[in-house]
């Protein structure tokens, strides 16, 4: 039996392994966290008048990181609360604590000798039954522990995470020569569920999956550029994006990655590969070499391939240029087949526009790709077992859209292997066996089920029941009800799924339409609804452009009418007879908080930044924002003895200062998260638990959300979020404007010109806010907010 990891021990406080700890505290495990005990004392040590044997002396390294993971950015935890669930400790006094754990975890710095002595370490104190993992990026397994016994050996392999663990979702798992597969299975498990990571096993080789294609990619494309003269802009331009892959490209990702690191990576696979041709690739140009030796090695330096330089008009991008090894203005790129990739839609159309526009961009697009595609091809069975594996790899840890054999499939397997093999390369036998045998690509589907080729033939792709994908239901055509800004799909078990598509997910009539047409639907025929979506952000919020166009007409009936139709539509989906679960994720903003308040239950993907920011486009939220907040008070404040006000004014300064949450965890602190919301780790399980919570309120006897009287702090409370407000402006830190917006805030809030401790209606808070917000949309710098966020995508404190 797999004893189940409740508590865990990370070994290194450095910025992985505190990285790690904060990970785990996020998914609820407590840990130790133990480094080296320091050889000195610090300067305000020794004024302290403290030995090298006080505990605060010898946990140091461990505590200062744990105070580190509350001021990094982006931050490693997900609530600053968690870094109590972390233990500080040291590798002296507290190594016997490790037999009091379920998992243990080396993150020392990357030398075999250091490794094989502390794994010696570990298994004096190690309790049988105990897993054992190291994070190493490349080191063998095997030899870490060539020198433990064979019990502990079954019980160790490694688990790369990637940098940084909270927001990148791959995770290695490398089982040892000998580990227990039962192990290998538990942990594979273990990480995809309670981690939340997108697991894939590797074999023990030169720096596993990703990192050993991604480098063979990155130095490909360095060497593409210097034999064919390409500047440094034009290659981010191709291999951004236009192929699939993120805005930083190659050289604002090596940049993010430090050139010092990644030349190390490099030379790991270089010093360990016997084929000259593979030997030849992972040796760093010499221009690599000399930026590290320049101290050019990235952001962490101020300088790598870019560089941001202060001019007159304030910092523009300077990127290097290789024969001058001087940096100049970065210059725009573009072309026909960038523009070609740049208009087509999904990342396979963007990579065949790219290909099929013949000029020297795409020919750079394709003598980059082609020996990443042959190179993943050639190391199957030797870092990967199988295609999958690779795919996702690429996916989740270099954040590509697609994986190699995707690429493949996406550009035409059978016509780029023949032109492949006209260019003078050679394919893999398994490819070309495969190719001859009539396929005409690595993946397929059929019945409703993927599959992909393993072993010469057709096996099927494993997708968890719990991995819901509204992508895949519509393709098997389980869409009830559609229209351009939304649809409703049956996700199965009498439960139905309102999906957001319109652009950037941002509320319009479509989808006010769609709501209240679901509504009905849902009602008839299904046990209940979820409302959730695949997008890149769950909602920015409501269409700003509308408005905007609406106010400078000065439509103020249409603006009204829109209002009007929003909040009805909420309080339709708040008053609907059967359970609705809100699944929100990534950016849920404005409109879309609004969108999810009416739920009786939230389900938070950890990811979620959620906030109710509209007053940095100069309004207040008026789709039944402030209206739920002060239901919201009003409920937590309970009994009418009780002081409303402390309730009031949270939430007054947290829409008032636009604030968001930091995770989906965050949302606690800004009192978004009600007693029966929760969070998900798992982006992938995000819809199958809300589905899962609809089918539980069903079970118990869905009771439908009742009307409820709102107890207000009505006008005395009011002149006390007024005067923060004015003693906010007398300091000067917020404008005349902001003092207008806050003010027309609090009017809503406290519920009007009333008696404090007046008990209101839902549509009397509804009308006090359409009122505010229309007052609002007339006013010149409420427009020119409006213009600025639409232009630049960020506020205007005007």
């Amino acid at each position: 039996m797999i004893q189940p990891i409740q508590r865990a021990a990370v070994i290194g406080s450095g910025v992985m392994g505190a990285a790690i700890a904060a990970h785990l505290a996020g998914a609820g495990i407590r840990c130790l966290l133990l480094d080296l005990v320091p050889a000195q004392l610090t300067e305000a040590e020794a004024q302290k008048g403290l030995t090298l044997e006080h505990p605060a002396v010898r946990n140091r390294l461990a505590v200062n990181a744990i105070t580190r993971l509350k001021k990094t950015k982006p931050a490693p935890l997900y609530s600053e609360a968690f870094a109590e669930r972390i233990t500080p400790g040291n590798l002296e006094d507290d190594l016997p604590k490790l037999a009091d754990v379920d998992w243990i975890i080396e993150v020392v710095v990357e030398r075999l000798d250091v490794k094989q002595e502390l794994f010696g370490r570990i298994e004096g104190v190690w309790k049988p039954g105990t897993i054992v993992s190291s994070n190493t990026s490349g080191i063998s397994i095997n030899d870490m522990v060539a020198s433990c016994g064979e019990e502990f050996k079954r019980h160790f392999l490694g688990t790369h995470f990637f940098n940084p663990p909270r927001y990148m979702k791959l995770l290695e798992i490398i089982p040892g020569a000998t580990t227990d597969p039962e192990i290998v299975s538990y942990m594979h498990e273990f990480c995809e569920r309670r981690l939340g990571k997108g697991v894939v096993v590797a074999k023990d080789t030169p720096n596993f999956i990703a990192n050993r294609i991604g480098t063979y990619g990155l130095l490909v494309t360095l060497r593409n550029m210097l034999e064919m003269g390409y500047t440094i802009e034009e290659v981010d331009a191709v291999t951004g994006p236009a192929l699939g892959r993120p805005k930083s490209a190659t050289f604002r990702t090596l940049d993010l990655v430090g050139l010092d690191t990644f030349v190390h990576v490099a030379a790991n696979v270089h010093g360990q590969t016997a084929a000259t041709a593979e030997k030849d690739v992972f040796s760093a140009p010499d221009v690599l070499n000399r930026m590290v030796e320049l101290g050019w090695i990235g952001e962490k330096q101020g300088q790598g391939f870019y560089k941001k330089v202060k001019t007159e008009a304030g910092k523009e991008i300077h990127a290097l240029r290789f024969d001058t090894m001087e940096y100049a203005p970065s210059r725009k790129v573009s072309s026909a087949s960038l523009e070609a990739a740049k208009t087509a839609k999904g990342a396979a159309n963007k990579i065949r526009a790219l290909l099929g526009t013949k000029d020297r961009y795409s020919e750079l697009a394709w003598n980059t790709l082609k020996p990443v595609l042959l190179y993943a091809a050639h190391k199957l069975g030797e870092i990967a077992d199988t295609i999958a594996d690779i795919d996702n790899a690429m996916k989740w840890g270099f954040n590509w859209d697609l994986g190699p054999f995707e690429i493949w499939d996406a550009i035409g397997l059978a016509s780029t292997a023949t032109r492949m093999e006209a260019e003078g390369d050679t394919l893999p036998e398994w490819v070309r066996a495969w190719i001859d045998a009539g396929h005409t690509g690595f993946y397929e589907q059929r019945d409703n089920r993927s599959f992909y080729v393993r072993n010469g033939d057709w096996s099927e792709l494993e997708i968890p029941a719990e991995h819901i994908s509204l992508r895949g239901l519509k393709q098997q055509n389980q869409v009830v009800l559609s229209n351009p800004g939304a649809s409703l799909i049956d996700i199965g078990d009498g439960v139905a799924c309102l999906e957001f598509h319109s652009p950037n997910n941002a509320i319009g009539a479509d989808i006010l339409t769609m709501i209240q047409k679901s509504v009905d639907e849902v009602r008839r025929n299904y046990r209940g609804l979820v409302v959730a979506n695949e997008g890149r952000h769950f909602c920015v919020g409501a269409n700003v452009m509308l408005l905007l166009m609406e106010a400078q007409e000065e439509e103020w009936d249409e603006i009204d009418l829109i209002i009007r139709q929003f909040q009805s539509t909420m309080l339709t989906l708040k008053r609907l007879e059967k359970p609705v679960v809100a699944a929100p994720h990534q950016m849920t903003l404005g409109g879309g908080v609004e969108a999810c308040l009416p739920a009786d239950k939230i389900i938070f993907s950890a990811e979620t930044y959620f906030g109710l920011v509209e007053t940095g486009v100069g309004l207040i939220p008026g789709g039944g924002g402030c209206k739920e907040l002060a239901l919201r008070s009003s409920r937590m404040a309970g009994h009418t003895d009780a002081d409303l006000q402390p309730f009031v004014s949270g939430y007054f300064e947290t829409v008032a200062l636009a604030k968001v949450s930091t995770s989906g965890y965050d949302t606690k602190r800004l009192g978004y998260m009600g007693p029966r919301d929760s969070v998900v780790i798992n982006q992938d399980r995000r819809i199958h638990e809300a589905k899962m919570a609809v089918l539980a309120m069903d079970r118990a006897g869905y009771e439908p959300q009742e009307e409820e009287r709102i107890r207000v702090i009505g006008e005395p409370g009011k002149a006390v979020l007024e005067l923060g407000a004015y003693t906010m402006h007398l300091g000067g830190y917020i404008s005349d404007h902001d003092r207008l917006i806050a003010n027309k805030l609090a009017h809503v809030l406290a519920g009007g010109n009333v008696p404090a401790n007046s008990l209101v209606t839902e549509q009397y808070m509804l009308d006090l806010e359409r009122e505010a917000f229309l007052s609002l949309c007339g006013e010149p710098k409420t427009q020119a907010r409006m213009q600025h966020m639409l232009a630049k995508g960020k506020p205007l404190r005007n």
